[in-house]
């Protein structure tokens, strides 16, 4: 009787997770007709420019799409596409000191993303995201720029994932 009661729940369990289109357990959602996703490489349109920048953020989103997903990737027109460019990369002064001096500076990046997602039009999306870190004035940004870049593009790519995929 208990083995009867727990084959039910493995196949009520299953149906519920099926039912609305592929899940993941990352949380993504995706319709279970779409097969591909397309991520283009990300131009960097800001006023200073990071070398680096357009492909850590291009390679980042398509390894999270590959690793998080079932999708297979493809250079254009996925069932899913993410375009963008980044329009801000800038360092400033945030926490003044009583002698007025910073005692933290911010870098902070900001991406323009397009989605597209050719099953469910509702769900397709311009929009800005922005993300930042904090770094201690007296550090030269040339010393702590890779670490800094490297944590603000995994939040920018867990961002824009999250806002195409797992409808947060």
């Amino acid at each position: 009787m208990i083995k009867k009661v727990n084959t039910l729940l493995i196949l009520i369990a299953a149906l519920v997770l099926t039912s609305c289109g592929i899940y993941s357990f990352t949380g993504a959602s995706i319709p279970a007709e779409a097969k591909t996703v397309s991520v283009q490489h990300f131009p960097n349109n800001a006023n200073l420019v990071n070398p680096m920048l357009s492909d850590i953020i291009t390679n980042n989103l398509r390894d999270r799409f590959m690793n998080q997903t079932s999708l297979d990737e493809v250079p254009d027109n996925g069932d899913l596409a993410i375009e963008g460019e980044i329009v801000d990369y800038k360092t400033s002064p945030t926490a003044i000191t009583g002698d007025q001096v910073a005692a933290l500076n911010r870098l902070t990046i900001t991406v323009n993303v397009r989605f597209y997602n050719r099953f469910d039009e509702s769900k397709n999306f311009e929009q800005k995201f922005t993300q930042y870190d904090d770094y201690p004035s007296n550090e030269d940004l040339n010393v702590v720029q890779e670490a800094l870049v490297t944590t603000i593009c995994d939040k920018l790519c867990e961002d824009i994932f999250n806002k195409a995929v797992v409808n947060w």
